[in-house]
């Protein structure tokens, strides 16, 4: 007997293989008595049909008993298969047609910053894997209550349909995670023309002294020595770059780039215990390889303690 009836248009066989597959494996972990339920399908390279059927004289021999579970099931196993297999094309699609991104570039750099979003919200709430994270759930429950609706009022619904005419708060929901994967792709793009734009002073500028110590003495506090150990003046250079040309907020990364510029050493070491730091990865990758990182030489240990007691008083 058959209860409910999925229509595609134009997908391959392998697809609707797939889908059907998936579809009656979720239909077998269905706790009914006597399950009868599964799932099969017809294909053609135009239209394809799945169809959800019981077995003649299973579930007590009245299907409709557990019609609104295998509907539920139906449903579930649709919208996780719609969030998994199709929303990557709905965002490539926003981002093109709404946002009005062309080179496949952009394209391809917005949608990883859209996974990144995803990936990074379901660390933030514990979940050990992307599939977890609240706001997939949430998309897939938004898909899955539609798709009930839906079913109730008929048994037979047009995938290919429900994608294209049913999805607005879906799509909804997608722009908002496309408009800020946006604004991060954008921000990290000025931030890499920033960045562009302070090698091209380093390059153009002749090395004014031979050595710069940059001392992380440890969270926000550096200092920078010269060659003899003494602190810099920055003012007492031709300062011909000031981070106020590049009108650009005044903050301390800045300050300790706009004065390694100003005094332009032929080298810089960096003591550090932390190198991961992003003000360290910063000026390493504006002065490339003038830039030396040590954590364990004897100014390290003047100035940051001895790394070899600190190893040995860590827990």
């Amino acid at each position: 007997m058959e209860l409910f009836t999925i229509a595609l248009i134009n997908v391959e066989e392998s697809y609707v293989r797939s889908l059907s597959a998936q579809i009656h494996q979720a239909l077998q972990h269905l706790h009914i008595v006597q399950n009868g339920f599964k799932a099969t399908f017809t294909w053609n390279d135009k239209r394809s049909f799945i169809y959800v059927e019981a077995e003649a004289g299973s579930v007590n021999n009245d299907p409709h008993t557990h019609e609104d579970r295998v509907r539920a099931c139906l449903a579930d196993v649709l919208a996780t298969h719609i969030v998994a297999d199709k929303e990557s094309g709905i965002l490539r699609m926003l981002i093109e047609k709404v946002f009005k991104y062309e080179k496949t570039a952009d394209i391809d750099a917005i949608e990883g910053y859209c996974k990144q979003s995803l990936i990074q919200e379901s660390q933030l709430d514990g979940s050990p894997l992307m599939t977890s994270s609240p706001s997939r759930q949430r998309r897939i429950q938004m898909l899955k209550d539609q798709l009930i609706t839906l079913l109730e009022e008929k048994h037979q619904l047009s995938l290919n349909g429900f994608l294209k005419f049913r999805l607005q708060e879906y799509k909804e929901e997608l722009r908002e995670i496309a408009e800020y994967a946006i604004d991060e792709f954008i921000m990290d793009r000025q931030y890499q023309e920033f960045i562009s734009l302070l090698q091209y002073f380093v390059y153009i500028q002749e090395a004014k002294i031979p050595v710069a110590h940059l001392i992380h003495k440890g969270g926000h506090e550096f200092i920078i020595l010269n060659d003899k150990m003494e602190l810099i003046d920055a003012n007492e250079f031709d300062a011909s770059f000031r981070m106020e040309m590049l009108e650009k907020d005044i903050n301390l990364e800045d300050m300790i780039v706009s004065t390694l510029i100003t005094v332009s050493p032929a080298n810089i070491y960096i003591h550090t215990r932390d190198p991961e730091l992003t003000i360290i990865k910063t000026i390493r990758q504006i002065f490339e390889d003038r830039t030396t990182v040590c954590s364990y030489c004897r100014t390290c240990d003047l100035y940051l303690g001895d790394a070899k007691k600190q190893d040995q008083l860590s827990p």
